[in-house]
């Protein structure tokens, strides 16, 4: 299943909203990535296990399951998520990209691959729809918190 959408980030229109900049929300998607149990409450435990200034190898334990995979980091760009096949789990991928049409006009654009073929998304074409559901709002969710984070200033500096 191949399934992308954009998340708007700031409400031009809205002359009361409070607007977030470019590095706000790439520091949220980074944060995202460090600490994920932050964003995801059904997350038991996340370790990174090694860092450098391109990205992260991280382990993720959900009860029983243990997944691991690779964060790649485009600074104020994208961040790339890569699960390995690995045991019972097919390789998939996430991007998180920063789209900026107009100045101030921010959007995230969530992009999954399942890394399945045609012929196996159409066997799971209703199991797909609910999991494009779950993804989407749980992306919704995602850039709430973010914007949340921004307004109260935790996202004003550079995560180290």
């Amino acid at each position: 299943m191949k399934f992308e959408h954009l998340v708007e980030i700031n409400d031009l229109a809205d002359p009361l909203a409070y607007v977030i900049s470019r590095e706000q929300l790439w520091n949220g998607l980074v944060l995202r990535a460090e600490t994920p149990k932050l964003f995801v409450p059904y997350l038991d435990a996340a370790a990174i296990s090694a860092r450098n200034e391109t990205g992260m190898q991280r382990s993720l334990l959900y009860g029983e399951l243990e997944i691991s995979d690779t964060v790649s980091l485009l600074p104020l760009q994208h961040v790339h998520y890569d699960v390995a096949a690995q045991n019972d789990i097919p390789q998939s991928s996430l991007r998180m990209s920063i789209e900026e049409p107009q100045p101030q006009a921010l959007f995230v654009r969530f992009a999954y691959d399942d890394g399945h073929s045609a012929a196996e998304d159409e066997e799971n074409k209703m199991y797909n729809e609910y999991r494009r559901s779950a993804y989407h709002e749980a992306d919704v969710d995602t850039v709430r918190l973010i914007r949340e984070l921004a307004e109260s200033g935790r996202l004003d500096a550079l995560p180290s």
